[in-house]
């Protein structure tokens, strides 16, 4: 066994070298010191008054916070997700088992016997001495018993098992970065859909007292037609009004409906089955804690998976490079055999064999060559979406960034609107009371008045949904 196992110790002592080249992230375009859009923007201190914990707490609403711890669980993109990482995770554990020898065992045990009786006399097996079917007898003549045990193992003498390790490994932890960033994204979009839904709510009760408002006028006018001191057509422009009000009231009950389905769908549920109840808007902004540019690579799971695929491509090439190379496999068996079982293990029926064997591909008119050349061309290819991600994330916040501060602006721009319309409103109705203007006025005057007030709303969801989008910029939360 000695001077069989020796000449194969030098391949042994190759095992475990890589052809794949040294990996090292691919460099991506120069990181500021700041953000461009928010120059003083920094990372929260420990004192500051920033919620801890899930992102979503910031807006203060028990239901959102709800709804969002069930989206991880039952919604079912994100529950695809976690499946592919499983699945992921699973295929590494296979690539890994590769670089261990394989060991089968194998046992079995023969009666024989002659079989006699009829036209011809044969040699068979049966189950048992002195069995009769038939007018056939056959007579037991012997026993036999065999075992064995088998192992084959193919050293990584070129890095090929290694690098497959290493891409199913990378693949896996791009795997969970998809799963991390499949999470982000659905906690994002309930979190967006549920504030419009509440901005919805509370133009819908904002509708809701404009349109007895208006009633009222319409009572007014039409006592005033009757009494002779306006015209009909006063009648008509109340009632117009009135009627417009409400059909933007039905409007908003059918955007809400449609709103509510994606929420169902986002937490897993049949939107047949599904309801958010109406509750009073909170028009809460939150102040999103700072970070620096450069741990913006860190935080995003979306770059993440794609600096993992990167490693997973330049595993591959390792893989290609390899197959230039002859594939070596070392054999061994032992077996033993006799007429009863206590002889199995006795040296005397016991055999032995070492085996070393080798394949190597001589002639393939260039398909290595192009499955290197490919190889090269895919870590290529995920690089630059590596880049690209990067980009893209950098958009995303500055884009964000400028939304949270121009929206803040127009949200104080557009309150001192509603608050100059209302007022002009209440004048205005006080003047025809008065019979110094005439009802067009008052119209005017109550259309400006309702747009005004519901773009104030408006607003304030816009800087919600703005803060939202900031908030999965930057790669979620910050608790960790």
């Amino acid at each position: 066994m000695t001077r069989a196992v020796r000449p194969v110790l030098p391949l042994l002592a190759l095992a475990g070298c890589s052809m794949a080249p040294t990996y090292r992230p691919p460099a991506t375009v120069a990181i500021p010191a700041s953000f461009q859009e928010a120059p003083g923007w920094a990372p929260a201190a420990p004192g500051d008054a920033v919620t801890r914990g899930p992102w979503w707490s910031l807006f203060g609403d028990p239901v959102l916070d709800a709804l969002e711890r069930r989206v991880a669980v039952t919604n079912q993109n994100v529950a695809a997700a976690r499946a592919a990482y499983q699945a992921a995770r699973a295929l590494a554990v296979v690539q890994r088992s590769a670089l261990f020898p394989t060991i089968t065992g194998s046992a079995s045990g023969q009666l024989s016997g002659r079989v006699s009786g009829g036209p011809a006399t044969a040699v068979g097996s049966a189950s048992g001495p002195g069995l009769a079917t038939g007018g056939i007898a056959v007579s037991g003549s012997g026993t036999r018993f065999a075992l064995g045990i088998g192992e084959s193992w193919e050293p990584d003498l070129w890095g090929r098992l290694g690098n497959a390790v290493s891409q199913a490994s990378a693949d896996a932890q791009a795997s969970a970065g998809d799963l991390a960033n499949a999470t982000l994204s659905a906690q994002g979009e309930l979190a967006t859909d549920y504030i419009a839904l509440r901005g919805i709510d509370a133009q819908r009760l904002l509708l809701d007292s404009v349109i007895q408002d208006y009633t009222r006028a319409l009572t007014i006018t039409t006592n005033q037609y009757k009494a002779g001191t306006v015209a009909h057509s006063n009648v008509y422009q109340a009632q117009a009004t009135l009627s417009s009000a409400v059909a933007q009231r039905q409007m908003l009950d059918q955007q809400r409906a449609t709103l509510e389905h994606a929420i169902a769908v986002l937490v897993g549920e049949n939107p047949s089955h599904f309801t958010v109840t109406p509750a009073p808007w909170t028009p809460r902004v939150p102040t999103i804690p700072g970070i620096v540019p450069a741990t913006l690579l860190q935080r995003r799971p979306d770059i993440a998976s794609a600096e993992r695929k990167v490693a997973a491509a330049n595993a591959v090439i390792g893989i290609q490079r390899a197959a230039y190379f002859p594939q070596v496999t070392l054999s061994g068996n032992q077996s033993s055999s006799g007429t009863a079982a206590r002889q199995l293990f006795s040296a005397a029926t016991s055999l032995w064999s070492f085996g070393l064997s080798g394949l190597m591909t001589l002639l393939d008119f260039g398909e290595r060559h192009g499955q290197r050349l490919q190889a090269r061309a895919l870590y290529d290819e995920a690089a630059a979406n590596y880049r690209q991600t990067v980009l893209t994330a950098f958009q995303q916040v500055e884009d964000d960034l400028a939304a949270t501060r121009v929206l803040a602006d127009v949200t104080r721009s557009r309150g001192t609107a509603a608050a100059a319309a209302t007022e002009a409103e209440r004048i205005i109705n006080n003047q025809y009371l008065s019979g110094t203007v005439d009802y067009s006025q008052v119209i005017l005057a109550q259309t400006n008045a309702l747009t005004a007030r519901q773009n104030q709303i408006q607003s304030v969801v816009n800087q919600q949904s703005a803060a939202i989008a900031l908030i999965q910029a930057i790669g979620g939360g910050w608790d960790s």
